[in-house]
């Protein structure tokens, strides 16, 4: 694939850290009003990758490797009509690009744009994006497809010096205070760094349970002041330290592990994964996807949400969710107050 090229502007080459031989850039301000980037739009923004390179053939999380030989490999078909449905819907409010999947491309988890990166929501012109230095060996790779498509998108690109697995990992909740997981697959020292370059706070949260091993399993910010956590997995002084960002909404494990904040929010509407009507009635899985969704439905309805589920059944074979498969190009749906 050929190189692309940066507008001038676009990069401010290098502090001292590097991945793939390419430098992490020195942070400039833009204008707030600055037309290059999605940032800038007044709607919401998203990126997603089509599955034309999905595969489910390395095992690289713990929900992956409880399918049995054979039982991994998805549908194809059935995972564009999965993924064109949610493309559909996000696109009917917002601005959905879909990141190029490269000739010949071999990366089996680059539809999962949820990790490719993370755009910095506090800086005023959202034209500043970390791509991710995945600690995943299938993903590594991403890396630079990311990298070219943002240079592209007149984008300040830097890339993590040390590990991060972008939006997954890194949530905004409000002016420049984050909440950042560490400890599976990304690292503690990447948030010191983001601290120290970008001018922002990052509430860090270590992750120990392996079945919850992006941030987004266990975390949701649902408006600007509260956010769905599951606190039994953190300790107390971590909870304490974000609660004096954000109030908390606390959610049980179990439906934490059926994916309650593996969701994404368009405008008033809350996004999530339910495959219930391919399960079994009166089975275990049934009860606990059904347990899932009457929280988030409970949830939604006292702080006047819709929610939207979709089938995404062809993707759990690759233990993800929704929340992975969306990239936010801003977070625009969190203007909105509901009343």
């Amino acid at each position: 694939m050929e190189q692309a090229t940066a507008p001038p502007d676009a990069l401010s080459r290098p502090v001292d850290a590097s991945v793939n031989g390419r430098p992490a850039g020195r942070f400039q301000r833009r204008p707030a009003d600055h037309p290059l980037t999605p940032g800038a739009l007044e709607r919401p923004a998203f990126l997603v990758n089509a599955p034309f390179s999905y595969t489910a053939e390395v095992a690289n999380n713990v929900w992956m490797e409880e399918y049995e030989d054979g039982q991994r490999a998805p549908d194809h078909k059935k995972a564009m009509v999965q993924f064109l449905e949610t493309y559909r819907y996000l696109a009917s409010e917002g601005l959905v690009y879909v990141l190029p999947t490269p000739v010949g491309c071999d990366l089996q988890d680059l539809v999962f744009t949820g990790n490719l990166g993370v755009v910095l929501e506090h800086v005023p012109a959202k034209d500043v994006v970390v791509v991710s230095n995945f600690t995943s060996e299938p993903r590594r790779g991403e890396t630079e497809v990311g990298v070219r498509f943002f240079e592209q998108m007149a984008y300040q690109v830097h890339v993590a010096p040390t590990k991060f697995e972008g939006d997954a990992e890194l949530k905004h909740l409000h002016d420049e205070v984050y909440v950042g997981g560490y400890g599976q697959r990304s690292e503690r020292e990447t948030y010191d760094w983001m601290e120290e370059t970008f001018d922002m706070k990052v509430v860090k949260l270590r992750m120990t349970d392996p079945y919850l091993y992006h941030l987004d399993c266990s975390i949701f910010p649902l408006t600007r002041e509260e956010t769905l956590v599951c606190t039994e997995l953190y300790e107390p002084a971590e909870i304490a330290e974000l609660e004096r960002y954000t109030d908390i909404i606390d959610v049980p494990k179990d439906v934490a592990y059926s994916g309650i904040c593996n969701s994404v929010r368009l405008s008033n509407t809350i996004l999530n994964a339910s495959h219930i009507h391919e399960l079994q009635a009166g089975t275990e899985d049934y009860a606990e996807e059904l347990k899932k969704n009457r929280v988030l439905d409970d949830i939604a309805a006292e702080h006047a949400f819709e929610v939207a589920y979709f089938n995404l059944s062809e993707y759990h074979k690759a233990g993800a969710l929704l929340s992975c498969m969306v990239m936010h190009l801003n977070r625009y749906s969190y203007e909105f107050t509901l009343v």
